[in-house]
């Protein structure tokens, strides 16, 4: 068994996103397309007489999976850029992931880095951010995230302030990737490195809260080619106990 494995066993739910009534501009309209252009996912608009203006409905067949207002998708995604998250100037305590987002879990999303993109990753920067937060609201459990390099947690800024807080919270973090960053004495945080596969081309945060909590939440991405990624998002509580499993055995 491999991490891909995991991708294979992703549900794969034709899912979709319908904007209701919209007032905002069209250029709102264009980003929210292109964060999703070239994927699974259709963008559509609907004018419904009984229906709340700039809606975004998450639908699958007849059902309405989840909704957000376009606002939230603004201020969360559509309006910022992954700098924010880089350099720290969206703080942990900062990160929405509203429901519309929530709702496209299991879906798989072919993605390119920079400079082929400047948008496209994004969206899996935003489920990581989101995760950690979690961890840290929850302030136990197991977090273990995969960095390629574990140079990032040093060389971002952003990326170094949220593993310092989780740290400083009773969870147990371990994090992943080739040789390039110790923790501080003080830190409690445990490396594992390596030059193996899993270590070089896999992008991962895995949350597995304390039994009293819910709150499984897991991203998982592999670089099928040079910066270009295929990746998905998944609250559900089986999957994640297994990917958990795996990378606390093969890593």
């Amino acid at each position: 068994m491999t991490l891909r494995q995991f991708l294979d066993d992703a549900e794969h739910p034709d899912r979709s996103l319908v904007v209701i009534n919209r007032t905002a501009p069209d250029p709102v309209q264009q980003m929210l397309e292109g964060i999703f252009d070239g994927q699974s996912v259709d963008v559509d608009e609907l004018e419904l007489p009984e229906g709340e203006d700039d809606q975004v409905l998450v639908v699958e067949g007849d059902d309405v999976i989840a909704s957000s207002p376009l606002r939230d998708l603004q201020n969360s995604i559509l309006f910022v850029n992954s700098d924010l998250f880089i350099t720290g100037t969206r703080g942990i305590e900062e990160i929405e992931l509203p429901s519309a987002l929530r709702g496209l879990d299991e879906i798989p999303f072919y993605l390119q880095g920079y400079p082929e993109s400047n948008s496209e990753k994004l969206l899996l920067i935003l489920i990581s951010r989101y995760i950690e937060r979690t961890a840290w609201e929850e302030g136990a459990g197991t977090l273990r995230t995969s960095f390629q390099n574990l140079g990032r947690i040093e060389d971002e800024l952003g990326t170094n302030e949220v593993y310092t807080r989780v740290d400083q919270t009773d969870v147990d973090v371990h994090v992943y990737g080739t040789p390039g960053w110790e923790p501080s004495p003080e830190m409690d945080i445990t490396i594992h490195a390596g030059y193996g596969q899993d270590f070089r081309e896999s992008w991962f945060v895995v949350f597995s809260p304390p039994d009293r909590s819910d709150s499984h939440t897991a991203l998982l991405a592999l670089e099928e080619d040079p910066n270009e990624w295929v990746g998905f998002w998944t609250f559900r509580k089986s999957m994640i106990d297994r990917l958990n499993g795996y990378i606390e055995r093969r890593l």
